[in-house]
């Protein structure tokens, strides 16, 4: 009787601890739910008129398009006019040197639903098309590359005006070459450990993680996963540049949901804090994000890049594709055929020097 009555009490406390689990992680999945819900709300109102840009333009696009929030199909065709007459304007050449202004472009259109292929008679998947060109701003330039071209599994066309024409496997090999030796990735190549940057290292796993059927890579990856996992702070977040802030926590989230690792990871979680609870600690009353807990920063920069990060760990909760596999994306564009690469998509050449400022999590 005695076995009888202790076996019974080992079974009730087990249920009670799963239905204290169960309402914790139901707590968590009200919780992210509510916060893309205001920030989507926020964005919405913020950013009206959505163009070409790093702040008001494709993030919002993106966190948007990918929430699943009820937003005015009119809101992406305006968006879509406004990159059509700016590549118009700037017959079809975005940036003569910093090439992750197309991969973000195409990211932000892809969303939207329009096919980057064809915008004002321009294919702006072309300039991807030219190795060199690509990677000469840095790591960035090849993590955004296969980001933006593996979206929608678009194929890289054959640039006839390059030196070397891009594959998807070239860009593969120089974002691995470009890995540190702590298994991190930062602006400057082979950092000493202790300098490497996570917002770098986040947006080289979310570039790679559709490649881990590759030995290299997914020996990359782990050494990446550790580095991240070692570098998380005590209230689960991370620091970059100086400061604790949002944006280098995001680059975390969405690089484990492309990789489809939990946010309830062990390896992620620190005094029980997870990426999610340190993100929602930079959120404001109104629904945008600061840049730092005390403000510091750009909050509207901050509120755009938070938005895809929570959008992306929903759709993972959801099992929904991630963020960034937008086969799913609805078509609320027409989708017009993609032209053959013409002589008006070739881009000047570049100067010996430049000096653009290369920002990690800026693109």
């Amino acid at each position: 009787m005695k076995i009888l009555k202790k076996s019974l009490a080992t079974i009730l406390a087990f249920v009670f601890t799963l239905s204290l689990c169960v309402s914790a992680s139901a707590a968590n999945a009200e919780a992210l739910d509510r916060a893309v819900k205001d920030t989507a709300a926020y964005m919405l109102k913020t950013v009206k008129n959505p163009e070409i840009g790093s702040v008001g333009g494709e993030w919002a696009v993106i966190g948007l398009a990918r929430s699943g929030y009820n937003v005015p199909a009119a809101y992406y065709a305006t968006y879509y006019k406004a990159v059509e007459q700016y590549v118009k304007d700037q017959d079809g050449i975005l940036h003569e040197k910093k090439y992750t202004d197309y991969s973000r472009v195409i990211l932000g259109l892809t969303a939207a639903g329009y096919d980057p292929r064809n915008i004002g008679g321009y294919d702006l998947t072309f300039p991807l098309g030219d190795f060199e060109s690509t990677v000469w701003q840095g790591i960035n330039g090849p993590v955004w590359a296969l980001i933006a071209l593996d979206s929608l599994n678009y194929p890289i066309p054959e640039n006839k005006n390059a030196q070397t024409q891009a594959t998807r496997e070239l860009y593969v090999e120089e974002i691995l070459k470009r890995q540190n030796a702590d298994g991190s990735w930062s602006l400057t190549a082979n950092t000493a450990n202790g300098n490497g940057d996570p917002d770098l290292t986040g947006m080289s796993l979310q570039a790679l993680a559709k490649y881990q059927d590759n030995p290299d890579v997914k020996t990359a990856t782990n050494k990446a996963l550790d580095f991240l996992s070692n570098s998380q702070d005590k209230s689960g977040g991370y620091t970059s540049w100086g400061d604790a802030n949002s944006e280098s926590v995001v680059q975390v989230l969405v690089a484990l949901c492309e990789l489809g690792i939990s946010v309830d990871d062990a390896r992620f979680v620190k005094n029980g804090h997870t990426l999610i609870d340190n993100i929602l600690t930079f959120q404001n009353a109104d629904g945008s994000f600061r840049h730092t807990g005390a403000g510091i920063g750009n909050a509207q920069m901050s509120s755009e890049q938070v938005l895809y990060g929570l959008v992306a760990a929903q759709r993972a909760a959801n099992g929904q594709s991630s963020l960034y596999r937008m086969s799913d994306t609805a078509k609320l564009g027409e989708l017009a055929a993609p032209p053959a690469a013409s002589a008006s998509t070739v881009l000047s050449g570049l100067p010996d020097k430049h000096t653009d400022v290369k920002l990690a999590a800026v693109i």
